[in-house]
């Protein structure tokens, strides 16, 4: 298997990236659709927008969001679905998934990898 990434949207694309997917449910601000390079989107495992929002606001703390959204995850459906499509194109190559902030220790593609990781056929970094 190949490697699972993560880089800020706003960062140039490499070849070592493979598929490189936006995984924030908002557009990245003042960020080029066409600049993005984007091999796709999937804004249907982005944190939920009351849980997005109160994380940015401040009104959680990186430890309760993590916990919250790693809780929505294993919930959803579309997040059992999008860990089985980044398995397939993890047997063809690295995925990138990409997002925008500028805290890139404490966001939601960190908690999202994390749960990917800990996935059957999916746990290698």
């Amino acid at each position: 298997m190949h490697e699972l990434k993560l880089k800020r949207s706003y960062e140039p694309e490499s070849e070592e990236d493979g598929a490189r997917i936006l995984v924030d449910r908002l557009w990245p601000r003042g960020e080029s659709k066409v600049k993005a390079d984007l091999t796709e989107r999937d804004k249907s495992i982005a944190p939920e927008s009351g849980l997005r929002r109160a994380f940015h606001e401040g009104e959680l703390s990186f430890e309760e969001f993590k916990k919250k959204y790693l809780a929505q995850l294993d919930a959803s459906d579309d997040a059992r679905v999008f860990a089985s499509h980044v398995k397939d194109l993890l047997e063809k190559g690295n995925v990138t998934l990409l997002f925008a902030s500028k805290d890139e220790a404490h966001n939601n593609a960190v908690v999202l990898k994390e749960w990917l990781d800990q996935k059957p056929g999916l746990d290698r970094s």
